[in-house]
């Protein structure tokens, strides 16, 4: 004995088998008291009266906060932050001496230090200290225009180190005494 009732669905093509089973899922959650009909396709609403316009959900062809940002800018922003830029171009110069002031000069005299806007030079000639110390403002543009404004605002520059007379461990200091001739 076969049971044979008519099949509901055949004879029918796959997109009204689909509509038939979507129409049947919405009643169901229309009983179970579930909204129906508010899928993804549907436009979310503000809640707020008048519709805020700056606010919106998408960037946009103008510069956004969020969009990508180069990691140059962005380093740059972390040293502002956290009150590392004095550190970082006085570590830029040091680096970059060579190609600030010129390979002749770079080949001649280095930096040693820089102290409280002062940059402390050594030349290896007294005759290069006092080249130096005539070009000392063309130096101190070219590295405003390169590491920036204030970094250095004053520039010292000696030549190469006297020789000690000071032997071994143990010294008098002042003048010393000064009759071994006699």
């Amino acid at each position: 004995m076969t049971d044979e009732t008519p099949d509901p669905l055949a004879g029918r093509s796959g997109y009204e088998m689909a509509r038939k089973a979507l129409e049947q899922a919405r009643a169901e959650a229309r009983a179970a008291g579930k909204s129906v009909g508010m899928g993804r396709s549907a436009p979310i609403r503000s809640r707020r009266r008048g519709g805020d316009r700056s606010r919106r959900s998408w960037s946009g062809a103008g510069p956004d906060p969020r969009d990508p940002q180069p990691l140059g800018k962005l380093t740059g922003r972390l040293a502002k932050d956290h009150g590392w830029e004095p550190k970082i171009s006085e570590g830029a110069l040091f680096a970059l001496w060579p190609s600030i002031v010129g390979d002749d000069i770079a080949a001649h005299a280095e930096p040693e230090k820089l102290n409280e806007g002062v940059l402390y030079i050594r030349a290896e000639s007294t005759a290069w200290a006092t080249q130096l110390r005539y070009m000392q403002g063309q130096i101190l543009g070219k590295i405003a225009k390169a590491v920036g404004h204030n970094v250095v605002t004053s520039m010292r520059i000696f030549g190469p180190q006297a020789p000690s007379w000071r032997k071994g461990p143990r010294h008098v200091s002042g003048r010393g005494p000064r009759d071994t001739y006699g």
